[in-house]
């Protein structure tokens, strides 16, 4: 196995170097028609490029190209990003807060006490409790949680849930019926103890387990995490070639860069929102550094280079270590991929609302593959990625039914998700985002 000696880095010169050499942030709308410039330059550090992918990917934007230079003691990028509709970024709030947010002022209270990310922790979000869920999927378990949780008069403030083969992790935000965090051990212990009970089944499943999340990670990070460390991408190619279309899945390829000692790894694969993020955030899971990366769009398919080292600095020279960076790699894009068809929903907020839509789902033989719930003032919205208790795919007419069905107490919109979630040319793709307007506009109106 070829090795890089690194060199000693005393950990005092990176915060000198900082003031000495602030970042630099450019948002350029003039050189490209077609979208806006975002470029970085600043000292580099460890998990930089995760940083600044996770900002951009926050703020709903489309990455459309990406050019990144990261070896030595300089970290440079070029981010060619749209908003969701294919349009440059000209909004003067949202040009100022990448500036604060990736600029000199990041590091600061002031710079970032607006940022609206998703964080996974206690007192990331006011007052409210953050429950981490693993465990063996199957149809009607989002319903058993949420049941579980309006029985204790738990509300359900934000979530999100990922399935995966055959596992399920979700993040969610609960408070009491006064809006405040749960912090009484009791209610606590009797929540844990109800929600393994859950996830474990009837089959006595003995890897699943529910915690409570005390730091400060991002919420789609956290996700990718739980699930890695589940090792959901072990016995990966069965579940593929049973689950996957051949048109979706990504053709992974990793070489060698003899010249400067890199391991090369080329994902190509259908395009869709956040696929840059999913895959640095694998890269950076399995403590690969990424040194140089590319990253096009191609119409319907994206397709993304990354020169990497391992962080102790050794390259991927034997076969199993390239087959389990790509079962990695291809897990991480798979998680996120929704085909099918979405429910989209707003009502106003209350405890049971989560267990009631979720229990009219399983009635009508529906599994949730993906869901997004979140909250604004007094309303609630949520979103399903929904297929058949067999995993296939939905009919529309089944969909606009239970759409009625459901619509006589709330906002209802029903979306057949497109095989390619990143089209700009048709600019009316299901948003994947979960904190989504639209529908909240019509609602209140």
């Amino acid at each position: 196995m070829a090795k890089v000696c690194w060199p000693y880095f005393d950990p005092e010169y990176e915060n000198f170097s900082n003031r000495m050499n602030p970042p630099r942030v450019s948002v350029d709308n003039t050189s490209c028609h077609d979208c806006t410039l975002i470029k970085v330059d600043s000292v580099n550090k460890p998990g930089i490029l995760l940083e600044v992918v996770q900002i951009l990917t926050d703020l709903d934007f489309i990455i459309t190209k990406a050019y990144i230079s990261s070896d030595g003691g300089w970290f440079m990028d070029v981010f060619h990003v749209t908003d969701q509709q294919g349009r440059k970024i000209t909004d003067s709030k949202t040009i100022d807060f990448i500036e604060k947010a990736l600029g000199p002022k990041s590091q600061s209270t002031e710079g970032v006490k607006f940022w609206p990310s998703k964080r996974v922790g206690v007192h990331s979000v006011g007052d409210h409790t953050a429950i981490e869920l693993i465990g063996r999927d199957r149809p009607g378990l989002l319903s058993e949680i949420s049941a579980v949780l309006a029985n204790l008069h738990f509300n359900v403030f934000a979530a999100e849930v990922w399935t995966h083969n055959r596992r399920i992790a979700c993040v969610l935000y609960v408070n009491d019926a006064t809006n405040r965090a749960v912090d009484e051990p009791n209610r606590l212990s009797l929540m844990e103890e109800q929600l393994n009970n859950i996830l474990r089944g009837c089959d006595g499943e003995k890897v699943a387990r529910t915690s409570f999340s005390m730091g400060f990670t991002h919420m789609d990070r956290r996700l990718h995490q739980m699930l890695f460390a589940d090792r959901d991408y072990e016995s990966y190619r069965v579940a593929r070639d049973v689950n996957c279309p051949l048109s979706f899945r990504p053709k992974i390829t990793i070489e060698r860069c003899e010249e400067k000692g890199y391991s090369v790894v080329t994902v190509k694969c259908k395009d869709r929102a956040k696929l840059m993020f999913d895959i640095v955030c694998t890269l950076t899971d399995m403590q690969y550094v990424v040194f140089h990366a590319t990253v096009s769009s191609d119409g319907p398919y994206a397709s993304q280079e990354y020169f990497i080292r391992h962080m102790d600095g050794c390259t991927l020279d034997t076969e199993g270590e390239k087959e389990r960076v790509i079962q990695c790699i291809e897990a991480g894009i798979r998680r996120r991929v929704s085909e099918g068809v979405s429910l989209e929903l707003c009502a106003k907020d209350r405890v049971g609302l989560l267990s009631e839509v979720t229990r009219i789902l399983r009635e009508n033989g529906l599994t949730v593959c993906r869901a997004g719930v979140s909250t604004r003032g007094e309303q609630a919205l949520n979103v399903f990625y929904v297929r058949d208790a067999s995993g296939n795919p939905v009919d529309m007419k089944t969909m606009e039914a239970l759409g009625k069905e459901i619509g006589k107490t709330m906002m209802v919109d029903v979306k057949k998700v497109p095989t390619n979630a990143k089209l700009p040319e048709t600019r009316r793709w299901a948003k994947t985002s979960f904190f989504f307007g639209n529908l909240l506009e019509r609602f209140l109106t």
